[in-house]
């Protein structure tokens, strides 16, 4: 989003850089991602903060419906199956350079952190242990990935089956959200993902079966930056 202002920033990787997290649990952040400006901080995807703190006019715009962020993040979640079942054996470790994530861990986060969401809005908080879990062993490949993917689809489908199924607010750990505002960063989040899934898949020579198509992520917030 800074990127698209054209506010120079610095990316820190904080994994990498021991005294930047320190930093930012002196500034009572638990973890990535925030940007910070001095003593002052912004914690997770929170664009009219953001804004204010680097002194930018924000315009949010038109916004999604739930009921049509929740079709959405159905489509994201297809697509991202499709892509899982493609992934070979021997390339199940492939990552990104300096990012920690196999594309194994990263189709397993994408469904995930979608089901986290729905747990977030049944009990009213989201740790961020539950978005970070690692893939468990006997998801131990591409394909059982996207069965685990297709699980998640079908809960959801419960989920938002039920009337006001986002009408409460979340404590997640970078602060409260409507469920609207969770059930948006958990669609785009879970696009940009799967698009990086793609990206992984691209670099081994592998065109998806089922590519994105503009009108399934037009309206999402999504970075301009792929990583």
């Amino acid at each position: 989003m800074l990127a698209s202002w054209e506010v120079p920033f610095e990316a820190i990787d904080v994994e990498a850089r021991p005294a930047a997290r320190a930093e930012l649990a002196r500034l009572g952040v638990p973890g990535p991602p925030a940007t910070v400006k001095g003593d002052r901080v912004v914690h997770g995807w929170n664009p009219k903060a953001l804004a204010a703190l680097v002194g930018i006019q924000y315009d949010e715009g038109a916004r999604l419906a739930p009921a049509e962020l929740a079709r959405r993040l159905d489509r994201v979640l297809e697509v991202g199956a499709h892509a899982m079942r493609q992934v070979p054996p021997e390339h199940l470790a492939l990552k990104h350079p300096g990012r920690d994530r196999s594309i194994r861990q990263l189709g397993y986060h994408v469904f995930r952190l979608a089901l986290a969401s729905r747990d977030a809005m049944e009990g009213g908080r989201l740790p961020k242990a539950w978005q970070d879990e690692p893939a468990p062993p006997e998801v131990a490949d591409g394909p059982a990935v996207a069965a685990y993917g297709e699980t998640v689809r079908r809960n959801l489908a419960s989920w938002f089956a039920r009337p006001g199924a986002w009408d409460r607010v979340v404590e997640t750990w970078y602060g409260p959200q409507s469920g609207h505002d969770l059930l948006e960063r958990t669609t785009w989040h879970a696009a940009q993902h799967v698009r990086q899934v793609h990206d992984l898949l691209g670099r081994v020579g592998i065109k998806p079966d089922v590519p994105f198509t503009e009108s399934d992520l037009r309206g999402l917030p999504l970075p301009i930056d792929l990583w």
